[in-house]
């Protein structure tokens, strides 16, 4: 019977100790010390107990001991200065102190009997979610895990780039200990996701760790826990946490993916993938190989609704940060190719997003460009750039403080999002639209030290800080602003950002000029 404590799992019959899922290497002495502490956590172990039943009564050094007790507190994360877990008790001996529950095995049923032939991978990323193990040693939680599992599942089937084995199919492994890579060739999927469940007190931790099934390697891997004052309120929130960190994680194994691949055997798909790793990067030289990834894409596929949104959402980027060459051109093609992806992806969330914000700068409609995203967000409520830049718009329309919402969601969803620096720009710009100036600065260097071309940011921290009245700081932003775009200016400015208050402009366009932008 497994022992759980702290993040660990240590199970007897496997030989195993592990942490949120990943394994731990331990020596086979180590191992058994530590399942003898575990074992007899309810009385203090002498020397001679330990001696007895690790070494088999052999006579061992005292510095042996030592080091060994020491090994068991490395592998657990404790010391002998915290004494957390693993106590040592004067003259004495040891115990065992941590908070253990004592979880169900899961029996060892034989493997599915393997197809004749393994199922081909589909053209698009695959990935199978198991069933989590239910590691709290309590039945009733296997009904709250298996509806996590199913919430995750059908999240993920939302997302049109990706093909999601049904629940009935995954949950056939449920109660089985499995090979990923047999799942892998059974179900006919590149990545599994797998997880277990735990229940302590009034709270609920789940872990999942994402696994590429030809390979067996972990490529992602994190814990999320929440309290059970509602179980169904918990449900949704645990499996949206879920959903926003992996989604990322899969993009990047895919375009990694990609990079892999000899330019002479790409697809439209490589090309979009390629072509969102330079738009993750954001600067004027990734844009600038981004955009004809995306064109190549949808020359590949006509029909290819999220390539046409990242094109003009490339378009987009480059009107922002000044970059545009013929600027009443590529408005007009940025603004075409919006068009299409919104009218070529009604359902496709991805293509809504990016075409529908796209639209709202490039055609000077906030209002339509945000309906769009919130059809994005009824398709796929977890996407997290339907989120984020659906903040935006609120923010420039006004409605800083619901924006700030959505931006604040974006983040939690994804914590390690390569978009990063564009949510805290937006939440940058909607401190500086509340007036709350030194947050306003705060979040704007934060995103400026991730992508120093983002030409929003010290556009932000110039306007806040000369009108905190700290013009100092703001002229040194301003020094950083006309580097980026010599031809910025206050007569320009409503053509650079909608902004629809005249409030929010009187603040944005008054600290930019107290700060030195020219007339």
């Amino acid at each position: 019977m497994p022992f759980v404590f702290d993040d660990y799992v240590l199970d007897p019959d496997r030989r195993e100790l592990t942490r949120a899922a990943e394994p731990i290497a331990v020596g086979p002495l180590v191992f058994d010390l530590l399942l003898y502490l575990v074992r007899h956590r309810e009385r203090v172990v002498s020397k001679d107990d330990l001696l007895d039943a690790v070494w088999q009564g052999r006579i061992v050094s005292e510095s042996t001991l030592t080091s060994h007790i020491n090994a068991v507190r490395k592998a657990i994360g404790d010391t002998g200065a915290e004494q957390r877990l693993v106590k040592t008790v004067a003259r004495k001996g040891l115990r065992f102190v941590g908070e253990v529950t004592e979880a169900v095995s899961e029996p060892a049923v034989a493997p599915a009997r393997p197809l004749a032939r393994p199922l081909a991978l589909p053209d698009k990323p695959s990935i199978a979610v198991l069933p989590f193990h239910n590691l709290s040693g309590d039945p009733e939680q296997e009904y709250f895990a298996d509806g996590v599992v199913e919430d995750i599942t059908a999240a993920l089937s939302r997302m049109r780039w990706l093909f999601v084995i049904a629940r009935n199919s995954s949950f056939t492994y449920k109660g089985r200990t499995v090979d990923v890579s047999e799942v892998g060739r059974a179900l006919g999927v590149r990545y599994i996701l797998e997880g277990s469940i735990r229940k302590a007190a009034n709270r609920i931790r789940i872990t999942g760790q994402l696994i590429d099934a030809e390979t067996r390697a972990h490529l992602w891997a994190d814990r999320f826990e929440g309290a059970l004052d509602d179980i169904f309120e918990l449900q949704d929130q645990l499996a949206a946490s879920v959903v926003g960190a992996l989604v990322p994680e899969l993009e990047r194994a895919e375009i990694e993916r990609a990079k892999r691949k000899p330019t002479e055997s790409l697809d439209a798909y490589d090309y979009y993938l390629r072509g969102m790793a330079n738009l993750h990067l954001g600067s004027r030289a990734a844009i600038d190989e981004a955009l004809p990834l995306f064109m190549q894409a949808v020359r590949i596929d006509p029909a290819y609704a999220s390539a046409y949104g990242m094109a003009a959402w490339c378009v987009f980027w480059r009107k922002l940060n000044g970059w545009m060459t013929d600027r009443e051109k590529e408005i007009a093609e940025g603004a075409r190719l919006a068009r299409l992806a919104v009218e070529l992806g009604k359902e496709d969330a991805v293509a809504l997003t990016r075409g529908g914000h796209a639209l709202a700068h490039l055609a000077d409609d906030l209002d339509g460009g945000l309906a769009l995203l919130e059809r994005a967000k009824l398709l796929n409520p977890n996407l997290v750039s339907a989120w984020f830049l659906g903040g935006y718009l609120r923010v420039h329309l006004g409605d800083i403080e619901d924006g700030i919402v959505h931006l604040t969601h974006a983040m939690r969803l994804s914590p390690l999002d390569p978009e990063m620096y564009r949510m805290q720009a937006g939440i940058a710009l909607a401190h500086l639209y509340g007036r709350r100036f030194d947050l306003a600065a705060s979040w704007a260097e934060k995103s400026a030290r991730e992508l120093p071309d983002f030409l929003l940011a010290p556009c932000v921290i110039a306007a806040s800080q000369a009108q905190a009245g700290q013009l100092e700081k703001a002229r040194i932003a301003m020094a950083e602003v006309r580097r980026l775009d010599p031809a910025l200016r206050i007569a320009n400015l409503n053509d650079w950002l909608p902004i629809h208050r005249a409030e929010d402009r009187a603040t944005f366009h008054g600290g930019l000029r107290q700060a030195g932008l020219p007339e």
